[in-house]
């Protein structure tokens, strides 16, 4: 796993010869969609192909979608009706389809804004990994944006590594700002539709860590993030999100999170390397014993969070049987 500051004026220039697949899903996003198509438009890095997936838009998103499509050609904008299961579902259907073909990968929400080198910058980390055959994903920290796009502030810059015993409590970066191989790629393929996926960007890291993976996090944003009523996963950067937080982990959410992310991870067991196997077996049972054995199984499972609060909620939750 790696953790990396990316100067892309000190970089060799990306030759543009990879090729990335966007996998935008919609839903009623008239209101802001065209700014994100926009972005899209103006990526310095040229070759890549939109997936669209809508999941039933009532509003002028379809026409939006249609018009873009005349714009930029049917061979390089592709439309699709989505599953109308939830926003990860909608994700994992584009993941799925064997018709979409790239070297990489990049989820894109309907409502952000993304920087003209979102898509360079990622694909540079990418292709210098020393083995393309091993599963990677870069992500990164966003910009936050309100409802009009004024500048509100940053997402949390994380200092740890990122790693399996951090994503089995933890998810590191939003999906917005991911760009996966083909081999991260393949493993989110794996999971069936009937599995509880909680978020589709969580999986990407628990998966690509518990192979042995490649995680490459960027302390530099790549995108404007906006936040605004109908955002469906927030920023997690204020004290009222961390409070949030907490009351998800008092009612038993985070719990319900964990129990759904590890009956997930049994579906490609056999791909997850033999420390992150050792580490679910510590977890699982520090989950189920009671409360002296509890810290001494989560040590051994060597699980953290990112931040001194969030490790302080983590500590909590074992406290109360919350983990």
């Amino acid at each position: 796993m790696r953790s990396t500051s990316v100067n892309i004026e000190t970089e060799p220039g990306a030759d543009q010869a990879s090729r990335v697949a966007i996998l935008l899903t919609t839903y009623n996003g008239e209101k802001y969609l065209q700014q994100q198509l926009d972005s899209i438009a103006g990526q310095t890095y040229r070759n890549w192909t939109l997936y669209a997936s809508d999941d039933g838009s009532t509003d002028s998103t379809l026409d939006i979608l249609a018009r873009f499509q005349n714009q930029h050609g049917a061979n390089q904008v592709h439309l699709f009706a989505g599953p109308r299961k939830g926003f990860a579902q909608n994700f994992l259907s584009l993941i799925r389809n064997p018709d979409i073909r790239a070297d990489y990968f990049a989820f894109c929400d309907q409502d952000d804004i993304w920087f003209a080198d979102k898509l360079r910058r990622a694909v540079i980390r990418l292709d210098v990994l020393p083995d393309a055959t091993s599963a990677a994903v870069y992500c990164s920290r966003t910009r936050l944006i309100d409802e009009v796009g004024d500048f509100i502030g940053y997402s949390p810059c994380f200092k740890r590594p990122p790693s399996f015993r951090n994503a089995l409590v933890q998810s590191l970066a939003g999906a917005n700002t991911m760009l996966l191989n083909q081999s991260a790629r393949s493993l989110l393929a794996k999971i069936p539709v009937t599995a509880p996926v909680v978020s589709h960007d969580w999986l990407c890291y628990l998966l690509v860590s518990g192979s042995g993976g490649d995680v490459v996090y960027d302390a530099e944003p790549t995108l404007d993030y906006r936040q605004h009523g109908g955002n469906l996963i927030g920023s997690n950067s204020s004290w009222c999100d961390r409070l949030v937080r907490v009351r998800r982990m008092l009612s038993g959410t985070f719990r319900q999170w964990n129990q759904d992310n590890l009956m997930t991870l049994r579906y490609c067991v056999d791909s997850l390397d033999e420390p992150s196997r050792y580490a679910i077996a510590q977890f699982e049972r520090a989950r189920q014993t009671s409360l002296p054995k509890r810290f001494f199984l989560l040590r051994k499972a060597g699980v953290y969070r990112q931040t001194a609060f969030g490790t302080a909620g983590l500590i909590i939750a074992a406290c109360i049987g919350r983990l």
